[in-house]
């Protein structure tokens, strides 16, 4: 069989367009560079296994547990048609050049097309830190192979997340809520929210007071602090623990009587300077950015979400203007420190750099080296005004922030002095006062010329004085003093979280890969777990119900040792240390003590749903998450004090914008005060007896019939049905019957409503006749008033009153008017239930092809044909969405058309 003729066409394949299209700039003629947009195949879900694996060991996870753990991959079907493609390109081909991300995932995908592509040409894996003309052919003469132990770090990764989120998921869907979901990191990142809350649920304020007052020199006035009471040192937020105790010893703890009356003595009292102290100031500027500094100082600076830099930075990567965004490594290559200090040169003079240049090594846990700092792009740099026109305003705002902190890490010290300046008197009770006052005066900038690192919110007194000149002033100066008062103060509770400090805090703790911690946070607030109020993340009580349940039962797999050391553990497979089959088998099945996940999954023993769900707020008040948010529940009876009734285990909504920490015993007591009663009898219905009753539901009041259940003795009676051999069938639960319902007006309370209105209510919509060409006409409300229906035509009405009083003839002629919003006017909703919990999106109800349906805009359902639109209630609705959503997309089966019969053509 001939060879195949050489074309000269190499192909090149990437992960993204844009990537692609840079790149092709810089290889020349004879390239072709595709992309893969990404993984092309994955693990598939278990249900679309081939029915001859799903009862083999691969069933469960897609993962052949029994034969070293293998994946089971699929090429994913958006991408069927780009591996076509892909396949048909390296036809052409003479060499194939595997040029995806150089770090774990990148990795990955270039194994993934090299299994799929199947190529019969050399292959060569390149890989590039940056997308400029010198990076592409530097790289161009350092091309290798696939890199096997980082594939297999990247699969090790894929199988664990598939092994711990399948097992675990699952129980929290039986003990918790349905639709939740655990994950390796995700988990352990919601529990540190969770943590932090309860510290803050806990925390006991403690009260302590200070003086401050403006004194007066030759040469100058200054502000100072009171520093000691008799030569101990007055006490300051640091010194008192969560707990409201002081801790420190030998302090002075002023009250409000001790500290106003000391004000009083030293008002006239005689100050001098007891001491001046000046020490050399030197600060070193920060190391280059990081992915998670980069993310951190986003959110400072900029505002930014951990997931919108790194969509920004992806951007600004793809099209050549910063280096590659996921890197632990602060490290800078020595083209980019020639080009860091010769434009710091440039700018802000010879003096501004060191003389030898600076090198950084990373502190966080279980950081890598593999890739250089985040830093412009080329072996020089373009201003941030160079590049301003090419960019949209925020790429251009992070990359400004990115060439100042790599231009500052190749400038000098930041120098100055700072003093110190101690001043005391003796008060009209013989207390001796001494105040203290520092200032730092900076007498060559440095690196501060060109950046400043931001800082994340701390605890505790604010002492800085940076940058504040004191006066001049020597041992024994005499000082006027003024203004000297007493100030009260409390000590605050460990702050919450913001993006950035979370970002900090799981470097520290060396949990999950640095490249993850946007789509994790990201994730932890999508999945309901975590919101954020201003920039701090805030922990649902859900979230509270999820990481009881793991700290009882899954203890390890939520401990942050435990998952920074599994971090380490993949590290050392990435290393070629340790085998991904091995370690998974250890993790799974266990090994000696240590039972493995499976074992802990089969033998969680009984879990007590109720109590995982149960957070104890007083001695009486109990707060529990429900079905439909979380309530408090009252063990004690509770008066009613309207009616004056003894209410047993009174219940009240929580307000979904009340944090956990702000749900205190005195605010749980006041909602169960103001609660209105969650249900109130109002007769019974005349025609069927049913008991009407009204009732506050957690979106709102309506009215409803209690509909009995069937006795023994009308079950009894019930007809019975017989198999074909004859044998009675066992009896069928019967179905229950819907209760009708109807939300209150606007003008009405569950307190005022009467019998008859809730009977009126009830029975909506209201038929009012046909029109001409036989359409009925029907008045109902709506979340956005009372409106007519005809069809899909909507009209409204002027007040809830006029549902009872409109007559067809009325409704007719506003029929016949045309509608006031226009030809082409959106059709009210049905209903609107307000924001889902989980997609924060407006729930409404609107009028489909095939009926009505439920819709927050992302997910659609169909309204169930039992249930009435009348009777459908925000419960209700975020359940059904909550539930096609938890069964993910539609897989539609495309149909095939037949292929036509050929005729038969007659034998010769």
């Amino acid at each position: 069989m001939p060879s195949k003729a050489k074309t000269g066409k190499k192909l090149v394949i990437v992960e993204s367009p844009a990537k692609s299209k840079t790149i092709a700039k810089y290889l020349g003629e004879g390239f072709i560079v595709e992309a893969s947009i990404g993984h092309i195949r994955d693990l598939p879900q278990p249900s679309e296994l081939p029915a001859e694996l799903k009862k083999s060991s691969v069933g469960k996870f897609a993962v052949d547990i029994e034969h070293d753990f293998k994946p089971y991959y699929v090429v994913s079907p958006d991408k069927k048609k780009k591996v076509t493609e892909l396949k048909a390109a390296l036809k052409d081909a003479d060499e194939l050049y595997l040029a995806t991300d150089g770090d774990r995932e990148g990795e990955a995908i270039a194994w993934h097309l090299l299994e799929v592509l199947k190529p019969k040409v050399p292959v060569y894996r390149m890989t590039f830190g940056e997308i400029t003309k010198e990076a592409i052919q530097r790289a161009m003469g350092n091309l290798r192979d696939v890199d096997q132990d980082l594939v297999d770090a990247q699969e090790t990764r894929r199988v664990l997340d598939r092994l711990y989120g399948y097992e675990i998921s699952p129980v929290l869907w039986r003990k918790v809520a349905r639709g939740l979901s655990a994950g390796r990191v995700q988990s352990v990142v919601t529990r540190m929210v969770v943590d932090r809350e309860r510290e803050r649920m806990a925390f006991r304020a403690a009260s302590y007071w200070d003086l401050t007052g403006q004194f007066g020199a030759d040469s100058g006035s200054f502000k100072a602090k009171l520093a000691a009471v008799d030569g101990s040192k007055v006490a300051s937020g640091r010194d008192f623990n969560d707990n409201g105790e002081l801790t420190s010893r030998n302090v002075a703890h002023l009250n409000e009587e001790l500290a106003t009356s000391l004000a009083a003595g030293l008002q006239n009292a005689e100050f001098r300077v007891r001491s001046v102290d000046t020490k050399p100031y030197t600060r070193r500027p920060a190391a280059p950015f990081t992915t998670s500094t980069l993310q951190q100082e986003a959110g400072r600076k900029l505002r930014f979400s951990s997931k919108s830099t790194m969509q920004i930075a992806q951007r600004l990567y793809e099209n050549g203007y910063i280096t590659y965004m996921r890197t632990d490594s602060s490290a800078l290559s020595d083209e980019a420190i020639t080009a860091a200090r010769r434009q710091a040169s440039e700018l802000y003079g010879p003096e501004y750099i060191p003389q030898s240049p600076r090198v950084y090594t990373n502190k966080a846990a279980n950081a890598q080296e593999a890739h250089e700092a985040i830093r412009p792009a080329g072996d020089s740099f373009r201003t941030p005004a160079q590049v301003a026109k090419q960019l949209s305003g925020d790429e251009f705002r992070l990359y400004e922030l990115i060439w100042k902190r790599t231009v500052a890490s190749q400038m000098g010290d930041a120098k100055g002095s700072t003093a110190t300046i101690r001043l005391g008197a003796v008060s009209t009770d013989g207390r001796d006062a001494e105040f203290s006052a520092s200032g730092t005066v900076i007498t060559f900038p440095g690196f501060l010329a060109a950046y400043e690192e931001g800082k994340d919110e701390t605890r505790g007194d604010d002492d800085s004085d940076e940058a504040r000149r004191l006066p001049n002033v020597a041992k024994g100066d005499a000082l006027t003093a003024s203004d000297i008062q007493a100030l009260g103060h409390e000590t605050s509770p460990p702050p919450r979280y913001t993006e950035a400090s979370l970002t900090a805090e799981l470097e520290k703790k060396g949990i999950g890969r640095p490249s993850t911690y946007a789509s994790t946070i990201s994730t932890i607030q999508d999945r309901g777990y975590v919101r954020k109020q201003g920039s701090a993340l805030v922990p649902s009580w859900i979230a509270f119900s999820v990481i009881r349940l793991l700290e009882q039962h899954f203890s390890d797999y939520v401990d942050y040792e435990f998952t920074a050391d599994m971090e380490g553990d993949l590290d050392k497979i990435a290393n070629g240390q340790e085998a991904g089959a091995s370690w998974l088998r250890h993790f799974y099945f266990g090994e000696g003590s240590d039972p493995g996940l499976l074992s802990i999954v089969n033998n969680l023993g009984e879990i007590d749903a109720r109590e995982i769900n149960s957070i104890p707020i007083t001695d009486q008040i109990t707060l529990r998450v429900g079905k439909f948010g979380p309530y408090l529940e009252s063990s004690a009876a509770v008066v009613d004090p309207k009616t004056g009734e003894i209410v047993e285990s009174a219940r009240a909504n929580v307000p979904e914008d009340l944090a956990p920490d702000e749900l205190t015993a005195a605010k749980a007591v006041e909602l169960m005060e103001t609660a209105a009663p969650e249900e109130r009898v109002l007769g019974a219905d005349p025609h069927t007896g049913h008991t009407v009753v009204a009732k506050n539901g957690r979106y709102g009041a309506y009215v409803t019939e209690i509909i009995p259940e069937m006795t023994d003795e009308e079950l009894a009676r019930q007809p019975v049905e017989y198999y074909k051999n004859g044998k009675p069938k066992p009896p069928k639960k019967p179905v229950k019957a819907k209760p009708r319902t109807g939300s209150l007006f606007q003008s009405m309370t569950v307190e005022t409503v009467t019998l008859d209105e809730a009977l009126q209510l009830m029975s909506l919509p209201r038929a009012l006749g046909e029109d001409a060409e036989g359409n009925l006409i029907t008045v109902q409300n709506g979340r956005f008033g009372p409106y007519l229906k005809k069809g899909t035509d909507s009209r409204s009405i002027g007040s809830e009153e006029e549902i009872f009083t409109i007559t067809l003839e009325q409704a007719l002629e506003i029929y016949s008017q045309p509608k006031q919003r226009g030809a082409r006017a959106a059709v009210p909703p049905l209903a609107e239930f307000g924001p889902d919990p989980v997609s924060e999106k407006n729930i409404v109800v609107k009028e489909g092809r095939f009926g009505p349906y439920i819709t927050d805009g992302i997910t659609n359902i169909t309204v169930p044909r039992a249930t009435s639109l009348e009777e459908l209630t925000r419960e209700q609705a975020v359940e059904l969405l909550a539930e096609k959503r938890a069964k993910g997309p539609v897989k539609r089966t495309a149909t095939r058309k037949a292929p036509a019969k050929k005729k038969a053509t007659a034998k010769k």
